[in-house]
């Protein structure tokens, strides 16, 4: 299981399910504002607020919130004025790590972020240190009993998806960045919602970490969950399935 994924199972996992919502909802809001305000409400002709729209379905975020968070966006001005920052660093390991973030003070931010790898054994890097070992990807999942594994796939790929991985943890479908909105919405139809739609950093190859390792990394992601202007974690690594329940027992 990628760093990506654990990262988004973990976090819901855990206890205090009506904090987390809260805390998704703020974020997924964030999202929206900026790509509204950046690219217009037309998710038309906005292919990062389509995806932020597709996105904030999957998290269950109430229609009425949506159409606030954009149209507080386009209206220009009003709110915060958020900044787009990506941090990439090492976790324990090696572990390479991409930090994305939304920010009304870039030095809070990164002084927090710092703060969260130097405590949880890691360190920031150069921007474009670990970045070339992933790929900007758009990532659908559905569970594993909306459709079998020969329907799921012969569906994504006629929706133009690049790949699809299937398992008795649910289907994992691949697209380029710009196809999200038509590869999600195409499935949607076939399958219903799906679980996740989301832009994701993919790494290109995944490398083992040891129980040890893999409990501090688990501790790191938290903590940059925990943090409010982070919106997205990923790293390139793989934790064996009996460590997993280990560690999340």
């Amino acid at each position: 299981m990628a760093g990506h994924s654990q990262f988004k199972n973990i976090m819901y996992r855990k206890g205090a399910q009506d904090k987390k919502r809260a805390k998704l909802f703020a974020k997924l809001g964030r999202e929206l504002t900026v790509a509204a305000k950046m690219g217009g409400d037309d998710p038309s002709a906005n292919p990062r607020l389509r995806a932020a729209i597709v996105a904030a379905r999957s998290g269950n975020m109430p229609k009425d919130n949506v159409d606030r968070a954009i149209k507080k966006g386009a209206g220009g001005g009003e709110g915060d004025d958020y900044e787009e920052i990506r941090y990439e660093g090492y976790g324990p390991g090696g572990v390479a790590i991409i930090v994305e973030a939304l920010t009304d003070n870039r030095n809070r931010t990164a002084s927090e972020v710092r703060s969260i790898f130097s405590k949880n054994g890691g360190s920031l890097a150069e921007s474009g240190a670990v970045s070339f070992m992933f790929e900007r990807v758009g990532e659908v999942r559905f569970e594993a009993d909306a459709a079998n594994a020969e329907s799921m796939f012969e569906s994504a790929l006629e929706a133009g998806a690049n790949d699809v991985i299937s398992s008795e943890d649910g289907h994992e479908i691949i697209c380029q960045a710009d196809d999200l909105h038509v590869v999600s919405q195409a499935l949607e139809a076939a399958f219903g919602e799906p679980s996740s739609a989301k832009l994701i950093w993919r790494a290109q190859n995944a490398m083992d970490v040891d129980e040890k390792a893999a409990a501090t990394l688990l501790n790191l992601f938290d903590a940059l969950d925990d943090n409010d202007d982070v919106q997205s974690v990923s790293a390139n690594f793989e934790i064996a399935d009996d460590v997993l329940a280990r560690l999340t027992a």
